[in-house]
Formats: C-alpha cells, structure tokens, sequence
C-alpha cells in the first residue's frame, strides 16, 4: 500500500488538480495506495472538494505544516509515503522512479519541480542555478517528497518545532537514516507566489532561511510561505 500525504489550507483552486494528477498517475502504474487529504483549518471548500473526489479527509488546526504532514502519517497505512502539496501535481514518471527508488534501497527521496507558469527572468536566471545545486548535493523542495514508512519513524518525522525548512531537516533526518535519491522525473508546482514576491524579497528570505535553518521556530518573517496569497484564478 502506497499513502499519498496532501497537506491543505484553503487550497480550492489547486487540490483539484493535484487529487487527479494522483488518481491518473496510479491508474497507469496499477499500484494499491490511499489518498490522504489533511485540511488544516480551511474556510473554504477544500475538505469537500477533496471528499468528492475520493480523498480521506483529516481535520486539523496546526497551521504548522510540519504537524499536518505528521498527523497524515499517523493516519496512513501504507508502507510508503508521497508528501504531495495541494498546489503540485504528480505524474506516472516521478512516482514510477521514486518506487523503483525505494525498492532498490533509499531511504526516501524527492523529486525537482517545475513551474506551471511562465517565470519572470529573475526566476529564470535563480531556477536553473537552484536545481543544479540541488541535484548536486541531493537536496529538493517539500513539495513532493517520499519515503518508506521505516525510514520516516527512524528520522522521526517532520520537526513540529519548524515553520520553515522543516523538508530540509526532513532531507536531513532521512539522509541519517539511508540513501536520498533524487530520481530524473520532475513535477508540476504552482508559481503562485511568484504573484507576491519580487527578487530582493525571495533572495532576503532564502537567505535567512540558509542561515537559521533547520532553526526556523517563529513565522516572523514568513509571509511568503504563511501569509496572505494572491488570489490567482487560473485553471
């Protein structure tokens, strides 16, 4: 059994396409698996969206996205985890890779993501440097990241002290416990923050995020990941 782990909040416009992105990419591999939908205090019409398309449905009021993956794995039964976010869509090739990841031997892993949208040309210029570098030292966003179940109690799971780069130390825990692959198929993301945020702003906080990770234990800061979002209407 395989348990796909979304985290949402307020994610009506995106859940949607991620719980089909997942329903096709399963459909094609023909592996057992469940889906596991953990609404983080939404008011908007997240939880029945993702009810009427088949998703469990978890109720939560973390608002800490390391505790709402957390409360997902404690709820799943699967001997592998995908961490999905509501915003990003799989596809047959990166879960076909992360399997055969997996039962070849990792630990876990992550794949690379790309933008559902065109970049503006700062992101151009920072998005290839960003993937070189991840690659390179196994590094990726949490946006679609795996792992066996061992793997995940053996690392403890995500940090619930963290607001930010809790998928860092994540990495870094399953890095502890064996091999973090980082397969060649990529996944679709939302560039919805890319809406909200110039360069300096994105480069000041990745910055301070370097430098304090994995100690980001207060939202200051943080309304790139946290606060208000652009209300994009694009399908």
């Amino acid at each position: 059994m395989i348990s796909f782990i979304i985290p949402a909040h307020n994610e009506e416009l995106w859940i949607g396409k991620c719980l089909a992105s997942i329903r096709s990419s399963m459909e094609k591999l023909g592996e057992a698996h469940e889906v596991i939908v953990v609404d983080d205090a939404s008011t908007d019409s997240t939880p029945q969206i993702a009810e009427e398309m088949g998703a469990r449905v978890i109720r939560v009021e973390h608002r800490r996205i390391s505790a709402t993956r957390n409360a997902g794995a404690s709820a799943a039964q699967g001997k592998v985890f995908f961490f999905v976010d509501a915003d990003t869509q799989a596809n047959e090739w990166a879960v076909g890779a992360a399997l055969d990841a997996l039962r070849s031997g990792a630990a876990g892993g992550g794949c690379v993501f790309e933008f559902d949208r065109p970049l503006p040309l700062w992101g151009r210029i920072m998005y290839p440097v960003g993937v070189g570098i991840g690659r390179l030292i196994r590094w990726v966003g949490g946006c679609f990241l795996f792992c066996t179940r061992e793997a995940y109690d053996a690392s403890g799971g995500f940090s619930e002290r963290l607001y930010a780069r809790e998928d860092i130390a994540f990495i870094q825990a399953l890095k502890r416990v064996g091999r973090f692959a980082v397969p060649k198929p990529t996944v679709v993301t939302s560039g919805r923050k890319l809406d909200v945020v110039g360069p300096w702003e994105a480069i000041r906080l990745l910055l301070a995020l370097a430098i304090r990770s994995p100690r980001h234990k207060k939202k200051d800061g943080l309304d790139f990941l946290y606060g208000k979002r652009a209300q994009d209407c694009r399908k």
